[in-house]
């Protein structure tokens, strides 16, 4: 299902970093996030509100650009 927050994603799980790709371009790592999180977030009918709702709020991040 096309997300109009998430571009693209991609997990890293050896380092527990979620990449974000949002619409607009910007790049985010979510630090420790652990499989099961990714799972879910994969699942999810809606990427961005998973996002606001669990992963922002619960992980360290970082604007990679």
């Amino acid at each position: 299902m096309p997300s109009s927050v998430v571009h693209q994603y991609v997990y890293f799980p050896e380092t527990e970093i979620l990449r974000i790709i949002y619409q607009s371009g910007s790049v985010y790592h979510y630090f420790g996030v652990p499989p099961e999180t990714y799972e879910n977030f994969r699942q999810a009918k809606s990427k961005g509100q998973f996002l606001n709702t669990v992963i922002k709020r619960r992980f360290r991040y970082q604007k990679i650009n």
